[in-house]
């Protein structure tokens, strides 16, 4: 069975630059690109979220210059991807504290998920300015102005930035690192993981494809035995 939500860490942009003795904006502009062929190809594919880590809480502590050049891609990326997002009926969202975002990329933000609010295809996701931790926290907050006692999980969930969209089956990470990278702690519980060794501005259609099918082949059990997995499969 093909998984509903993918999330992916976009790692490597960096060293792909350097390997190619190259600054790093070099690999973070191939980056962009790649993010293109991703989501039209996810679109084309049936995968109704995709759920990109594209600025993680702790990449505020990067180099000014970096963080600066940055936020310019970004903001160009989502006036650029306009049309495109409009004619292949994507609907775009954000997860992440995007207060801290500065006025230009923020406010193309706000635009670009304004626009595509209606679209009822792809739900593209972008987690910027994003920490797992920091959401649980803001979640946790957000329910004490409201609610004394005891927080269930269903009530937790519903105060997190991702309680409009299911869980990812499917956590996809380039580069190679063996990390979450305070990425989706929660939601990514019982998440499938496939890691990579391609960086990021290399992960063409083909290295989702080799994702998907090792995912295929797996049982997601969810704590219970295969034998179970199998009877309730039967009954539905």
């Amino acid at each position: 069975m093909a998984p509903a939500h993918v999330a992916i860490i976009m790692d490597g942009n960096g060293r792909w630059a350097q390997s190619r003795k190259r600054p790093r904006l070099f690999g973070h502009i191939r980056g962009t690109k790649r993010v293109r062929e991703i989501v039209q190809y996810a679109g084309e594919l049936g995968i109704k979220y995709l759920t990109l880590y594209a600025f993680s809480e702790e990449n505020w502590g990067r180099p000014t210059q970096e963080v600066s050049v940055l936020m310019k891609l970004l903001e160009k990326y989502l006036v650029r991807e306009r049309a495109t997002l409009m004619k292949n009926n994507v609907r775009l969202f954000s997860i992440g504290d995007r207060s801290k975002l500065p006025d230009g990329p923020r406010r193309a933000l706000e635009k670009t998920m304004s626009l595509t609010s209606h679209n009822t295809g792809l739900q593209l996701t972008f987690a910027l300015s994003y920490g797992s931790r920091q959401e649980i926290v803001r979640a946790i907050n957000k329910l004490r102005e409201t609610k004394q006692g005891v927080i269930s999980e269903d009530e937790l969930a519903q105060a997190l930035d991702t309680s409009e969209m299911p869980d990812p089956d499917l956590i996809i990470r380039t580069s190679g690192e063996h990390r979450l990278s305070n990425f989706l702690l929660w939601q990514g519980a019982y998440s499938e993981f496939y890691v990579t060794e391609t960086l990021w501005p290399d992960f063409t259609k083909e290295e989702l494809d080799l994702a998907l099918n090792n995912y295929s082949q797996r049982e997601r059990r969810f704590g219970l035995t295969s034998q179970q997995v199998s009877s309730e499969a039967n009954v539905q």
